[in-house]
């Protein structure tokens, strides 16, 4: 109904009741990059924090990792196609961050496509800096970009 608002987005944990939620946003986000059976694998394992961001029903964001002694290994980063450019894929990120250093986690690295400069501007804005390059990294021959982050002082979610 118009003047109706959207409920607010909420943070929480992913878990395998999420399964279908992350499959269908994967497929709109990331063109389907996990299997059903890596997902399944991602939202089952304690030491693989997956972080969504809910808005009603709907999974509109989320972020993924694996832990790994005292690194955080970031796996995955999406926001819905519609929702994106609203701080969606910030707020996951930041609540992934933020439950990784709670684990003990001291530093975050990643890989991100040299030519995703969108990814890179959000990558950037959460403090991680490149360290390197991994050349014809993705399926496509593309290089990857390798970016730390040292998590000691990362504040809470808030």
């Amino acid at each position: 109904m118009p003047g109706e608002q959207s409920p607010a987005p909420v943070a929480a944990r992913l878990g395998p009741e999420a399964l279908e939620s992350c499959l269908e946003l994967d497929r709109l986000a990331l063109g389907g990059f996990w299997s059903r059976a890596q997902w399944q694998g991602e939202l089952e394992q304690e030491r693989r924090p997956c972080l969504g961001i809910w808005q009603g029903e709907t999974l509109v964001a989320l972020a993924c990792g694996w832990l790994v002694v005292d690194e955080l290994h970031i796996t995955a980063v999406a926001s819905h196609p519609e929702r994106r450019r609203q701080g969606l894929g910030r707020q996951a990120l930041k609540a992934l961050l933020a439950c990784a250093a709670a684990e003990g986690a001291m530093h975050a690295t990643l890989e991100v496509a040299q030519g995703n400069t969108a990814a890179q501007a959000l990558y950037a804005a959460a403090g991680f800096r490149t360290a390197g390059i991994r050349r014809g990294y993705y399926r496509n021959g593309d290089d990857a970009l390798i970016q730390w982050l040292r998590l000691v002082g990362v504040p809470s979610q808030s």
